[in-house]
């Protein structure tokens, strides 16, 4: 025994220490740093600072190692030739080891990728199994599930935290043995502070009661779809969702019972404030309406343009999501798709699409591109710095260019913060652009990134403003990350080209094709994702912003796009293979040759700087609009240009402003070119131009 106890302990495994070349190399993998996520309104912002410190941290450690190292006599060929056979070992293998860490992870980290659900392929079996699996998302969400027996075709779960309850009773029917069907029958939701003294210590929701019904109807009408149209996928999808939806309700339900009394206001604040904002999006219709001649209801696209976001509360998640903007196309698909319903609701905005036609049409998975959607949500992640300085700044944050109503800046809404307490996970709230990683983010220059962090950090950078370069070397503007998304290091040309041809929009084709010709501005871009915010005038003024960059995004990214020079696809025929007639011959007699292409550049007029060292102008509502200029030639004899302008402009009836500069003679309507622009056909400006300007005697 005492031979045992005197046995020298077993060896451990030693580890070798980390050299130059393995602190480095770490920071060489594909995935040591996010692509487009060096700033702070990226989803995780935390991770790439904490990357770039460590990155700092092992360059010092590797200088002072190399420092060490010279003194030492380095004269032996020999051990200088095993010093690289070495070196050049363990590069490979840390590389190899990279290699292997990077696929592991990368299959790990897989968005979209997801098994089936696993449904039983005995349908009698179906109902039973259904109830267990909701049973079980509950469960994982931390919540206590329960159901009870199942009698005279009903059945009742129940799942409940701390402060949260939801009962709901199923409706099963069994008239075919073979193929029993279930359905929810009701569902309603109450929250109550246990052992709480206050006046209002229980409440619910019938707003986040028809949510989740709706939520858990999705899935019972995926899984009990015949087997040929049946998804398990989809239903995966649908039930991963859902069990999303149980786990935010939880995490309100452990602040709101932290909180104790007045812990109800997590459960009950995005219903309070869903109705005053629905009811000032109905008064902002109205308006909206009265500019539409003859308009019963107002267009969903220019309220989008000239009023606040539209507020869509329960939309993808218990919480608030607001529609930013729509594309042309999506508008008109979704006016094309669109019923007749009956008299809206009082409280909502009375529109061409109806609510239940546009919830459907924004919630379908995949999104059709063209929507712009964003979400308030409550994040497990402490909030930044600057928001530990409780100062009101309503002055600031108040920089909104929305008048449609005259008192909407008095609506303000204060999200609730949860309290300090020992040991509390912090929790702050973010705008979300990419619902929880599901879509990409929104393509903004850097001139609005800094309108937005003037919005919710004013006093963040104006001492170093004006000393950052707007585009360093080698680095792509905001234009080629917009076109070229998917491309790691994009190019960044002087020029992109394209052919605007009149016969894709016009079947007449009343003018010749417009050689595009678009000037790259010099701004870096970035991808929006999430921003930590505190009041909904700071929500308001990032969603102007925002939707103003959608605007120039959706224009631009209507045409294909392709450096200058690599387009052989996209240019007119040479004039040398093309056959002469007698009427071309005719035409150049009389002078009414037809160009084969309109040449038209387009510029984006890049925005002034907010301040500088000699202008402290920053908090004023000067801040510019966004705007397109094209230029193309007069019409023969006149010399010169003709410059096209369009700005966007909520003041206007359809949200833009058309200016044009020159064109001598040639009667143009501006309220007929903003529709036009409305519509989507802002590049073919030009053309409409040179058509009236032919059109004259």
């Amino acid at each position: 025994m005492e031979s045992l106890m005197a046995a020298p302990p077993l060896e451990t495994k030693n580890i070798l220490p980390p050299t130059i070349l393995s602190a480095l190399q770490q920071f060489a993998s594909q995935d040591a740093l996010a692509s487009g996520g060096f700033h702070p309104f990226a989803s995780n912002p935390e991770d790439t600072i904490s990357t770039l410190r460590r990155l700092v941290e092992a360059t010092n450690q590797a200088a002072l190692s190399l420092n060490a190292h010279l003194s030492l006599p380095l004269n032996n060929p020999k051990l200088l030739s095993l010093y690289r056979q070495q070196a050049s070992i363990a590069s490979s293998v840390q590389q190899s080891e990279q290699s292997a860490r990077h696929l592991v992870s990368t299959l790990r980290k897989r968005v979209g990728i997801m098994f089936g659900e696993d449904i039983p392929l005995e349908r009698p079996l179906l109902v039973e199994w259904f109830l267990k699996r909701l049973l079980e998302w509950g469960a994982s969400a931390g919540m206590e599930a329960f159901n009870d027996p199942e009698q005279n075709g009903r059945t009742t779960v129940v799942l409940g935290g701390k402060v949260l309850v939801v009962d709901i009773d199923f409706a099963i029917d069994r008239t075919n043995p073979a193929k029993p069907t279930i359905d929810v029958a009701t569902l309603k939701t109450a929250y109550a502070i246990p052992n709480s003294t206050g006046e209002s210590s229980s409440g619910n929701s019938v707003s986040l009661d028809g949510f989740l019904a709706h939520a858990i109807r999705a899935f019972l009408n995926e899984v009990q779809k015949d087997d040929a149209q049946r998804d398990s996928v989809e239903a995966a999808r649908i039930g991963n969702l859902l069990s999303d939806h149980l786990s935010y309700l939880m995490k309100l339900d452990h602040l709101a019972l932290a909180e104790g009394d007045g812990g109800l206001r997590w459960f009950s604040f995005i219903d309070k404030m869903s109705l005053e904002v629905e009811k000032l999006a109905s008064r902002e219709a109205v308006v909206v309406q009265k500019s539409e001649k003859g308009g019963a209801n107002a267009p969903l696209d220019v309220f989008l343009l000239r009023a606040h976001a539209l507020p869509l509360p329960y939309l993808t998640s218990p919480s608030i999501s607001f529609l930013t903007y729509l594309s042309p196309l999506a508008y008109l698909k979704l006016l094309r798709t669109s019923q007749p319903t009956g008299p809206p609701i009082n409280h909502l905005p009375n529109l061409d699409v109806p609510f239940h036609h546009l919830r459907t049409a924004l919630t379908t998975h995949p999104r059709q591109p063209g929507m712009t959607i964003a979400t308030l949500v409550l994040s497990p992640n402490p909030p930044p710095a600057y928001h530990a300085d409780s100062m009101s700044m309503s002055g600031l944050d108040a920089r909104t260019s929305t008048t449609l109503v005259d008192d909407a800046d008095k609506l303000e809404f204060l999200f609730p913060a949860a309290r300090e307490a020992q040991g509390q996970q912090p929790f702050s709230w973010l705008l979300d652009f990419t619902e929880g990683g599901k879509y990409p983010g929104v393509v903004m220059s850097q001139s609005r990134m800094r309108d937005i962090e003037m919005v919710v950090n004013p006093f963040g950078s104006i001492d170093h403003m004006s000393d950052v370069p707007m585009m360093a070397f080698g680095t792509g503007s905001w234009v080629d990350l917009l076109f070229n998304p998917h491309t790691q290091t994009p190019i960044s040309p002087e020029r992109y080209t394209a052919l605007y041809a009149s016969l894709l929009t016009s079947p007449t084709s009343v003018h010749p094709p417009l050689q595009l010709r678009l000037n790259t501005p010099d701004e870096p871009g970035f991808i929006l994702e999430t921003i930590p915010v505190r009041t909904l005038k700071e929500v308001w003024s990032i969603l102007e912003i925002v939707r103003e960059q959608c605007w120039l995004n959706e224009i631009l990214t209507s045409c294909q796009w392709v450096p200058e020079g690599l387009n052989p696809n996209q240019t007119v025929e040479d004039e040398a293979d093309a056959t002469v007639t007698e009427d071309d011959l005719q035409a150049v007699l009389k002078g009414h040759i037809e160009p084969r292409s309109i040449p038209v550049n387009i510029r984006i007029p890049q925005p002034v700087p907010p301040f500088s060292d000699s202008d402290m102008d920053a908090f004023s509502l000067g801040r510019g609009h966004a705007r397109i200029t094209m230029t193309t030639p007069e019409r023969p004899p006149i010399s010169g240009l003709v410059e096209i302008t369009v700005t966007f402009d909520p003041g206007r009836a359809r949200g833009v402003a058309v200016d044009i500069t020159g064109a001598v003679g040639v009667d143009l309507s501006t309220e007929v070119l903003e529709e036009v622009c409305r519509r989507g056909g802002l590049l073919g400006l030009p053309g409409r131009v040179w058509m009236k300007a032919h059109q004259m005697p």
